[in-house]
């Protein structure tokens, strides 16, 4: 069972990824966690895509693509994955097909974690993070026992530049622009299913679980 995850950054999809991983046996399979293992691991890969890096450029897709291909194609990925963080654009999910398609593979389900852009702004807005840490709270959801102060070590909470409303605007429209196109992409190959992220993530892990059977 192979699976990619799609939603707006904040709409709980990695969180969603985790659960279906350990639910399913499946392994978690995330771009960034994959990047920064070839790097620390100085594979040939990780070298190609550190030369990107390093000089602040994007790693070209069909790089990304072979990174993801060699990570899928160790044997703990032999029943399926649950892809997060890829593909991002129209392109990259066009050479993740192309690759898949000629191993005889093809991805199974596209879920996509329906979020309103307003709830996602509230939701990363009330985040904080401990300074000392890295505990994280939500001033709504998760409230810490004395406001602006950890409860476990007692240091100063923040609100993160990422977590900004404005950064989080910003993030929005470089998904709808990006990304967005993706959902008639996977809705077209008929492997598109929209569950409702405005649920607690345990509700919308039930609705998963409906669509995986």
């Amino acid at each position: 069972m192979k699976i990619v995850m799609l939603g707006a950054p904040g709409a709980g999809k990695g969180t969603q990824a985790k659960m279906i991983a350990a639910g399913y046996g499946l392994p978690h399979v995330s771009t960034g966690d994959i990047f920064r293992a070839n790097v620390k691991g100085g594979t040939p890969l990780g070298m190609e895509a550190k030369a990107y890096m390093d000089k602040g450029k994007l790693v070209p897709d069909e790089l990304t693509v072979r990174i993801l291909l060699d990570r899928v194609a160790q044997d703990d990925c032999k029943n399926g994955y649950v892809l997060d963080g890829f593909p991002r654009t129209i392109p990259q999910a066009e050479v993740l097909d192309a690759e898949l398609s000629k191993m005889g593979e093809k991805i199974d389900f596209a879920i996509d974690v329906e979020v309103p852009d307003e709830n996602i702004i509230r939701r990363m807005s009330g985040r904080r993070a401990c300074v000392n840490c890295g505990a994280t709270y939500h001033i709504v959801h998760i409230p810490p026992k004395k406001e602006g102060i950890c409860d476990a070590c007692g240091s100063e909470l923040i609100l993160r530049d990422d977590d900004k409303e404005e950064t989080v605007k910003n993030r929005l429209e470089i998904y709808h622009k990006q990304t967005q196109p993706l959902i008639d992409f996977y809705n077209n190959k008929g492997v598109l299913k929209e569950v409702d992220g405005t649920k607690d993530s345990a509700a919308v892990f039930e609705d998963i679980k409906k669509i995986l059977g």
